[in-house]
């Protein structure tokens, strides 16, 4: 990757690790040199991704199970506990997990959906970062990655708390970025366009597979991002 800096043997944190685009970032930051630690409430999909990982040889992954939409703010702590205790510092921050809830008008969206949907996809990056953030002060070039999406854009109707977790997970991206941006640490969005993931096809069941990117391909990229030092504060978006 031109133009790129590497940090040697970088420990990185990613959410939604057991599926579609977090799994493929996963594999993809391990193959890079990371040793990456797989945080997800799938614990089979992340024995299956740790097994990939140790198969082809790269670093040795480290499995986390966490449900995102019930922790609470000590689980984050214990969670930052653990990790100091294991690896001293965090070099990255991959921001993947989201769910869909349901497309509905305001009028009708059932309000215990709402608040799971916000825990998940706003509550859980701010609580997760906030406990975080003294481990990747610790890291020369440490990187904070808001994984976005199109579909949080725009405030579009039926949207709900999906469209509204997005936009506010953009505006705690560029909080974090003005805050951070004297200090090591980077903090960007990015968003890879329609891409083939169940979310999608929850969102979209009748759209045509092949016409969207492959999670392999936003993986590729999340790599680049998160490997540069020139990207402080940006949504950066899908290239072709």
């Amino acid at each position: 990757m031109t133009g790129t800096q590497h940090m040697p043997n970088p420990t990185i944190l990613v959410t939604g690790a057991a599926n579609d685009i977090g799994r493929a970032a996963s594999k993809a930051l391990a193959e890079s040199g990371a040793t990456v630690i797989l945080l997800d409430k799938d614990v089979a999909g992340l024995e299956s991704l740790y097994d990939e990982i140790e198969a082809a040889g790269f670093p040795q992954a480290a499995i986390y199970p966490m449900d995102l939409t019930g922790a609470t703010g000590e689980d984050y702590e214990q969670l930052a506990d653990t990790v100091a205790d294991n690896f001293g510092q965090l070099d990255g921050l991959l921001h993947c997990a989201a769910i869909l809830g349901v497309m509905s008008r305001v009028d009708d969206y059932d309000i215990e959906n709402w608040f799971k949907v916000m825990q998940t996809n706003l509550n859980a990056p701010f609580l997760l970062t906030r406990a975080l953030l003294p481990l990747l002060r610790k890291s020369q070039a440490a990187s904070i990655l808001f994984c976005d999406d199109g579909l949080g854009s725009g405030a579009k109707a039926y949207q709900g708390a999906y469209g509204v977790s997005k936009a506010g997970s953009k505006a705690l991206m560029s909080i974090l970025a003005d805050e951070l941006e004297n200090s090591s640490i980077r903090v960007n969005s990015y968003d890879p366009g329609n891409v083939a993931t169940e979310l999608r096809r929850q969102a979209f069941p009748a759209e045509d597979a092949d016409s969207l990117v492959i999670a392999d391909d936003a993986a590729r990229m999340i790599v680049d991002i998160m490997n540069r030092h020139d990207s402080h504060g940006k949504h950066l978006p899908t290239q072709d």
